[in-house]
């Protein structure tokens, strides 16, 4: 199971029937032949001399996968798994445990549990490294084969032991898969504040952002302070989702712009999906994290730019670029990386991310200090934006909140579960209702 993708489907039909012409194919030059000669050498020579026969299939797609991971890091060949758990990541429910997990050197490690599943309830955290799964180490093996292994029949118990950075000994867990219902969104009132909790960009969040913000406003039989849109933990999804939901809040103006190897640049803008803006102009905090990536950086970056919200956490994960699904069967295609997407006033996120208006620690998680924290420059491989932020600087110039010195004991005494949210709550209830929030 991968980080949800950024996908650019509008355009993956047309991309997919371009025809190579006689004339394209007459212009690869010399060299080119004789890196293709260079592969089909170690390629017979595999064939005819490794210890073991090995089949075909399994070399082409080992070549395969190995060409496309000398790229970047969001660049893959689909097979007929993958292409499936795409359909899972977009669309479906499946019996397993709420994971989304990555490969990385032969382990497989968590980018996050999703909210409320057996994972996220048993204490599963970013970061953390799957080492066994029913006693038996997978280390070395597909991240196929243990994504096969975690999922199962609802009611069904599997055992995982991980390796936490930061602590000494493993960690044994015992969990019993659910059927795993996929909702995009979530809502709930604190106080006269409504609270708009996005967890993936799915086929109908923009929908269900809009009709969370309606059963807000039924809730308490007028109209909220403000919103708290949380996208903290948001891995990303679909392009077209990210548009519809940064729409729901904005009257006019770019959303976001992407730019591939042509100069051509496509734009997208507010009133393509809904006209106005649904929350009526009253005040916005988007809560971001570490994990707040992709397309969630896409509905972060348009309400900053154009002063809609207040962005609110800590800095985003930095990811900065377009996936576009080419198909190469009818269950396969390839997952290429096509393009960098920019924020309204022209800036790339890649390595850099959003930084918040408002930097709010989460001090609940009492290991928030020690935590190593897990974002795009971290890949291997990744894109690099040369005119990245120095966040160091804009670091340097913060004034942090008295608040900020609470201890999560202290604030569990206070009945304080999650102090960003709690933060952002507060915000909203002193910033008052009717005003649109704009960063000064």
């Amino acid at each position: 199971m991968f980080r949800p993708l950024l996908q650019a489907t509008a355009v993956v039909g047309a991309l997919a029937l371009i025809p190579v012409s006689t004339g394209a194919m007459a212009q690869v030059d010399t060299n080119s032949y004789r890196q293709l000669d260079l592969f089909m050498d170690v390629y017979n020579r595999v064939k005819a001399d490794y210890v073991d026969k090995v089949d075909d299939k399994t070399l082409v797609k080992g070549a395969i996968d190995g060409m496309l991971a000398a790229l970047d890091p969001h660049s893959s060949y689909v097979d007929e798994l993958d292409y499936d758990n795409l359909q899972i990541q977009t669309q479906g429910n499946y019996g397993g445990l709420g994971l989304t997990v990555t490969m990385e050197d032969g382990a497989v490690k968590v980018i996050a549990p999703t909210e409320d599943t057996p994972a996220d309830r048993a204490g599963i955290k970013a970061g953390d490294y799957i080492t066994h799964i029913d006693g038996k180490l997978i280390y070395g093996d597909t991240l196929d084969h243990a994504v096969e292994a975690m999922r199962g029949k609802p009611g069904s118990k599997v055992s995982l032991t991980l390796i936490r950075p930061g602590k000494d000994k493993p960690i044994d867990v015992t969990l019993t898969r659910e059927v795993i219902v996929q909702k995009p969104v979530k809502w709930e009132v604190k106080g006269d504040v409504g609270v708009i909790n996005i967890n993936t960009f799915s086929a109908s969040t923009g929908a269900d952002t809009r009709a969370a913000i309606l059963a807000i406003n039924k809730s308490l039989g007028h109209k909220p302070l403000g919103y708290v849109v949380d996208l903290r933990e948001n891995g990303g999804g679909l392009l077209t989702q990210a548009i519809a939901v940064s729409d729901t809040f904005l009257t006019h103006g770019e959303i976001v712009s992407q730019r591939g190897r042509d100069v051509d640049i496509e734009r997208y803008y507010a009133e393509s999906a809904v006209p106005g803006d649904v929350a009526d102009g009253l005040p916005v905090v988007v809560l971001v994290d570490a994990g707040t990536a992709s397309a969630s950086e896409i509905v972060a970056g348009a309400l900053q730019d154009h002063h809609r919200a207040l962005i609110m956490g800590e800095r985003s994960f930095g990811k900065g670029s377009v996936q576009t699904l080419l198909p190469l069967g009818p269950k396969t295609a390839l997952r290429l990386t096509t393009a960098r997407y920019y924020t309204p006033s022209g800036r790339s996120v890649q390595e850099g991310g959003i930084e918040p208006d408002i930097k709010v620690p989460q001090l609940s998680d009492p290991d928030y200090k020690d935590r190593p924290v897990f974002r795009e420059v971290d890949l291997r491989k990744h894109l690099i934006n040369e005119a990245k932020v120095d966040n160091s600087v804009l670091e340097a110039d913060d004034k942090e909140d008295p608040r900020f010195d609470e201890s999560a004991e202290a604030l569990k005494k206070d009945g304080v579960e999650d102090f960003q949210l709690d933060y952002a709550v507060k915000t909203i209830a002193r910033l008052g209702g009717g005003t649109r929030v704009a960063k000064k």
